[in-house]
C-alpha cells in the first residue's frame, strides 16, 4: 500500500509527518512508561499549537528531555530548565517545561506504572462508535474527564479532559480513525 492510494483520516493528509503518524502511529495501543510519557509530555506541549509543530520537533523534544525517561527528567534543575528554554529545537514554553519535570516527578510517585493507570481510563472498545466524519470526533470523553481529574490528584500538569483525549487517541486507548480510512478497517 502506498500513501497515495488509500483513504486516510481527513487531518492526516496535509503532511508527510502527518501521513507517517497516522499510518504508523495513531491509534496503535502504546505501552510501556517512557513512551506514554513522551506522549504525555508531547500532548501537554501541543496546547495552544499545531500537532505539525510537535511532531517536526520530535526528535529535538526526545533530546533535550532524556529520551523522556522519567527518572532522569524528574532530577531536571535549574540548569536543565536554561538550557531547554534556549533549545530552539523544542517549544520554549517555561510553564509548559516545568510542568514536564513535575509530571515526570509525579510519575515516580505513582503507587502503579503509568501505563497501567492511563489504560484503566480505556473505555470498553466494543461500546466505542467509530466516528463517521471527523466532525463526529469528540475534544473530549467522560473518561478522558476522569482521567484528567486523577492526574490532576496525583500531581501532574497541563493534563486537561482534550490533553488527556488527544493522548488517549494517540495512544490507541480510543480508536477514532473515521470511517473509510484505512487504518479502521484494520481493527
Amino acid at each position: 500500500m502506498t500513501a497515495v492510494d488509500v483513504t486516510r483520516c481527513g487531518w492526516a493528509g496535509s503532511a508527510p509527518e502527518y501521513v507517517a503518524y497516522h499510518d504508523d502511529e495513531w491509534g496503535r495501543p502504546l505501552r510501556g512508561v517512557a513512551p506514554l510519557f513522551e506522549r504525555l509530555s508531547l500532548e501537554a506541549f501541543q496546547s495552544g499549537l499545531s500537532w505539525l509543530v510537535i511532531l517536526r520537533k520530535r526528535p529535538a523534544f526526545r533530546a533535550a528531555f532524556a529520551g523522556f525517561d522519567p527518572g532522569r527528567v524528574a532530577v531536571f534543575g535549574d540548569a536543565d530548565v536554561q538550557r531547554l528554554l534556549t533549545d530552539a529545537g523544542i517549544v520554549r514554553n517555561r510553564a509548559k517545561i516545568d510542568a514536564t519535570i513535575r509530571n515526570a516527578q509525579a510519575v515516580l510517585a505513582l503507587d502503579v506504572p503509568l501505563d497501567e493507570l492511563l489504560w484503566s481510563f480505556a473505555p470498553d472498545p466494543a461500546t466505542h462508535v467509530r466516528p463517521a466524519t471527523l466532525a463526529d470526533v469528540p475534544a473530549t470523553s467522560p473518561e478522558s474527564t476522569a482521567m484528567a481529574r486523577e492526574l490532576k490528584r496525583r500531581g501532574m500538569r497541563f493534563v486537561g479532559p482534550t490533553t488527556c483525549y488527544a493522548l488517549m487517541q494517540a495512544a490507541g486507548l480510543v480508536d477514532d480513525h473515521v470511517q473509510g480510512c484505512w487504518r479502521a478497517a484494520m481493527g
